[in-house]
């Protein structure tokens, strides 16, 4: 029982705020958008463009156009049914008023309007005029165009009928606020992988993309774009697939060799509460798993029943055709999950009635109907295709039994690493040189590249803190290969001994020895190869290190300028010719590694935590640098040009 002194310190009703309206919104923005930061940006994008996809997906438009436009505005237009506007019976204001200032107010609740849809939380388009700095909604129909502003959610003005119109749909313009978000700068990129997938999930519906945001004063943003065309020549991208998943598979693995030629694909209707479940696979050459999940073509990166069902109903199915067929014997052990994944591309997809998200970001489906749906749907179609392509099944069951062997040997090769009290600390590696705390809390482990870096880095280190691992050469790729010989790789058993903490199902960040961990490469091509190699391998089998914040890149300066006694570090080409100017008498020293640096230059610049630049790693850098990596060092050489043609001003001084 809580004891009281009986009095209430001053709590009274006054110390009660009400907050109206968007208010909410503004106050906690990361309850609605997830943050503030580059991902929060972009999702303001995707709850505007999912009002016209999921007039879309409800049969009422074809075509949704993004366009970002100069003062960091975005305009997005469909040409659906357009947002009513008379007067609404609840709320006796206009209903386009009503939906673009009122959390929970949509048609998308009840009724028949959306039998599907992924707005399904209604706070989606007023959030996002609640974050901006300034919104227009255009809507066109019943003969006429109507329009609404809004300042920071708030009206500027009430609804008019500006002009007649022929056309039906809805355009919403906005800027979003810089008094909430960090840093306003959309990527292209990221728009247009995000609206490509859109595509693939959406038939029938053409998607287009524009970058007008160089052509200030040159646009007229009243208009629609996809109904008045631009004369300007403005990047734009366009996308239609009748295909669905079947065409998003084959997208996804046009670098890569299948094991079995023909996609398996089945789209389904269940009932009213289950309009669709639609499911594509394909086994390729890879030990790669890349699983996409989604739910009213909202992505769900964290999975949830949908997919929970189909690797139920995989794992089932592969283990009974293969015992069916006598490729696998009664008394051999089963196909685990994990062995009929491996190399497998999948994607599902179903659409719900009354879909239940985890968080108003949606990242896992809750409904356990749609477990037995996919679950139901994806095995007899899956078991049907086996039995109809008996070439495609053995090369599948093939590729799963080299899976299922390949575990075996890499419990093998763990149980002789890690049983014998190698990562108890008993034998840490030689080439570690060690910081003398045991807090893990303060202790830090620099991973740097090559023996001339080491050595610099173990002289100019703080001995008590910091810890030096220095690897030689590239790192295996552990994208490319099992555990087994992983393991067999010098470098990364000392990497892994070193960490202290197991790897694989056997880690156990409880026991690791550094809550810094640092990767220090050198500033060129093969460090930018290193380092990515060392993020693969920390998010394959350390993801837990990335997802509590332990992992980090160091930031070393570029440049040692100096002029008479004043030296400067500098860390980018840019920030070295505002220094410099036309000036001349300055010095100046270009650092290719780190290893060229004395052990008081690395101290300073790369090591001292009152100085030192660092950043903190997270799942999507990962991502991102996986798929950056890809283009740049594989085997395509039409994606590499394409990537350094579109990022010529940004890569002009990369060491190709």
């Amino acid at each position: 029982m809580i004891k009281t002194n009986g009095q209430n310190n001053g709590y009274t009703a006054k110390d009660i705020y009400v907050l109206e309206g968007l208010e909410p919104v503004r106050k906690r923005p990361g309850m609605y958008i997830g943050s503030t930061g580059v991902d929060g940006l972009h999702h303001l994008v995707w709850e505007v463009f999912d009002n016209g996809r999921d007039e879309a997906m409800g049969g009422f438009a074809d075509e949704v156009e993004v366009a970002l436009l100069p003062d960091n505005k975005v305009r997005v237009a469909d040409n659906g049914r357009g947002i009513p506007v008379e007067i609404h019976k609840q709320t006796k204001r206009s209903a386009l008023e009503t939906v673009m200032t009122t959390l929970h107010a949509g048609g998308k609740f009840g009724g028949e309007s959306y039998k599907i849809a992924g707005g399904l939380h209604g706070v989606g388009v007023s959030v996002v005029n609640a974050l901006s700095i300034w919104m227009r909604a255009e809507v066109h129909r019943d003969g006429g165009k109507f329009e609404q502003e809004y300042k920071r959610g708030k009206i500027i003005s009430k609804v008019k009928k500006s002009a007649s119109s022929k056309f039906n749909g809805t355009v919403v313009t906005f800027e979003p606020d810089p008094e909430i978000f960090n840093e306003i700068k959309f990527d292209w990129i990221k728009i247009l992988n995000h609206l490509r997938q859109q595509a693939y999930l959406t038939k029938g519906l053409k998607i287009r993309i524009i970058d007008a945001r160089d052509y200030k004063g040159k646009i007229d943003d009243s208009k629609i774009l996809f109904l008045n065309e631009l004369k300007l020549p403005v990047i734009s991208s366009s996308f239609y697939f009748e295909g669905g998943l079947f065409s998003l598979i084959k997208f996804l693995n046009k670098k890569e060799k299948p094991i079995h030629d023909k996609v398996f694909y089945v789209e389904k209707e269940i009932n009213d509460a289950i309009p669709n479940v639609e499911v594509a696979i394909q086994y390729i050459e890879d030990i790669a798993i890349k699983e996409i999940s989604f739910a009213n073509n909202i992505h769900t990166p964290e999975g949830g029943m949908h997919l929970t069902g189909f690797r139920t109903a995989l794992t089932r199915v592969l283990n009974d055709y293969a015992k069916k067929n006598n490729l696998i014997k009664g008394d051999e052990e089963n196909f685990t999950g994990d062995d009929v994944r491996e190399g497998l591309t999948a994607i599902v997809s179903i659409k719900l009635r009354n879909p239940q998200f985890e968080g108003q970001t949606k990242a896992k489906l809750g409904n356990p109907e749609a477990r037995s749906a996919t679950e139901s749907v994806f095995n007899e179609a899956f078991t049907n295709f086996l039995e109809e392509n008996p070439s495609d099944a053995r090369a599948i069951i093939g590729k799963v039994t080299l899976a299922l062997k390949a575990r075996k040997a890499a419990k093998a090769a763990k149980d002789s690493v890690l049983r014998k009290g190698i990562l108890e600390g008993l034998t840490l590696p030689g080439k570690l040189a060690d910081c003398q705390t045991r807090d893990v809390e303060e202790a830090e482990l620099f991973i740097v590249e090559g023996d001339s870096a080491g050595g610099s880095s173990k002289q100019g280190r703080d001995r008590r803190t910091q810890a030096i691992l220095p690897l030689r050469g590239k790192i295996l790729n552990v994208e490319r290969a099992r555990i087994d010989k992983m393991l067999a790789s010098k470098e990364i058993k000392a990497l892994v001994i070193a960490l202290g903490a197991a790897i694989a199902d056997e880690f156990d960040i409880e026991k690791l020895r550094y809550h810094k961990i640092i990767i220090a490469t050198d500033a060129d091509v093969d460090g930018a190869h290193i380092r990515t190699l060392l993020l693969t391998l920390f998010y394959r089998y350390y993801k837990p290190v990335i997802e509590q914040g332990y992992l980090y890149i160091a930031l070393p300066p570029l440049f040692r300028i100096q002029k008479g006694k004043e030296v400067l570090y500098v860390y980018d080409e840019a920030e070295k010719n505002k220094i410099i100017g036309n000036g001349e008498g300055y010095n100046i020293q270009r650092y290719k590694g780190l290893g060229e640096m004395n052990p008081g230059q690395l101290w300073e610049t790369t090591m001292d935590p009152e100085r030192r630049f660092l950043k903190q790693v997270n799942i999507e850098d990962v991502e991102e640098a996986d798929k950056i990596f890809e283009t740049l060092m594989g085997k395509e050489v039409e994606p590499r040009r394409l990537f350094i043609q579109t990022h010529a001003k940004s890569v002009q001084n990369l060491d190709l």
